[in-house]
């Protein structure tokens, strides 16, 4: 793109850079520049019946291409509409950007169609929720909600922009879409993991939603049949070993659970879906060790103490 028409260009030109290749929205009158701005950045426009369905579809896109999802609502109702999507991807930690439309700066207080400050109703359910301020700051605004919805913990970031910014003309931002970079791994920690695979008589590994998002499967798939541990998939770690893989226990998962020494849980959450967090103690058993790793602290249980609580996403892609 030569040069930008108007805000709406700039924030759809950053959202390109960023792998977004669809628009999910639902039509209105705040948000048509952003929709000038896919026609010209060649983003595929889905407009959909219900602003809900925007946000779930812009969720389920992130889940399965780990790309950032994109929803357009305009303002008022339409972005209340989609509050629901965007619990689901805050639950979820999944990167999902929904840029907002808002009554014009101008008139704000007197009245105008749809008039409603969105963001501190998005706040408890997003990483970061907020108005750019000018057709100016638009490009860097953009960046940054990106920027924050992929960093670890991945998760939704709202962001809202005055209609007559978003008609205004604003400048071209230079964008370069950025990796976060991986973990350091704690070589303590590492050995003290290393130690309680080589005592353990009956572990099991646990792979989570997170090594699929972290693109962390073939490391994980390779750790798992190095060291030989059965594993138990959870969420979008399914599929990580294939349907018929010797070291898949999934039809002995509460054989395995109960008997096990020692657990490694990588990816998920020691919540309701594993118990959370406790293992072992079937038949007299001991209650079995349990080793916890996320993509960030803030995923670590804190409703009990695991062996090791580790912010990485696992062993092996943390260079142990």
């Amino acid at each position: 793109m030569d040069s930008a028409k108007h805000a709406g260009d700039v924030a759809v030109a950053i959202a390109r850079t960023y792998g977004v290749e669809t628009m999910f929205t639902l039509s209105g009158g705040h948000v048509f520049p952003l929709y000038d701005g896919a026609v010209h950045e060649g983003m595929r426009i889905l407009d959909v019946r219900h602003e809900q369905s925007a946000v779930f579809a812009a969720e389920a896109t992130a889940r399965l291409t780990r790309n950032p999802g994109l929803a357009v609502l305009t303002a008022g109702p339409g972005i209340t509409n989609g509050v629901s999507g965007v619990a689901t991807a805050h639950f979820n930690g999944t990167p999902v950007i929904v840029m907002g439309g808002r009554a014009p700066q101008s008139r704000w207080g007197s009245g105008a169609l749809q008039e409603l400050d969105h963001p501190p109703l998005l706040e408890p359910i997003t990483k970061l929720a907020f108005t750019a301020t000018s057709a100016e700051s638009i490009g860097p605004d953009v960046e940054m909600a990106f920027r924050s919805a992929i960093a670890p913990h991945r998760g939704p970031v709202f962001l809202d922009f005055y209609m007559d910014h978003l008609f205004a003309p604003a400048p071209e931002h230079a964008s370069e879409a950025l990796t976060p970079s991986p973990l350091e791994p704690d070589s303590d920690q590492l050995a003290a993991i290393a130690r309680l695979i080589a005592e353990a008589e009956r572990p099991v590994l646990v792979l989570g939603s997170d090594v699929w998002m972290e693109r962390a499967e073939e490391a994980a798939r390779d750790f798992a049949e190095e060291y030989r541990l059965p594993v138990i998939p959870n969420g979008q770690g399914r599929g990580i070993l294939p349907s018929g893989h010797e070291l898949l226990v999934t039809r002995a998962r509460g054989m395995a659970f109960g008997q096990a020494d020692l657990v490694i849980v990588a990816g998920a959450p020691l919540d309701f879906r594993l118990g959370y967090g406790w293992f072992g103690g079937k038949n007299g058993a001991p209650l079995a060790k349990v080793v916890h790793l996320a993509d960030a602290p803030s995923q670590l249980a804190t409703h009990m103490e695991p062996w090791v609580r580790r912010p990485a996403i696992c062993p092996c892609c943390s260079g142990g």
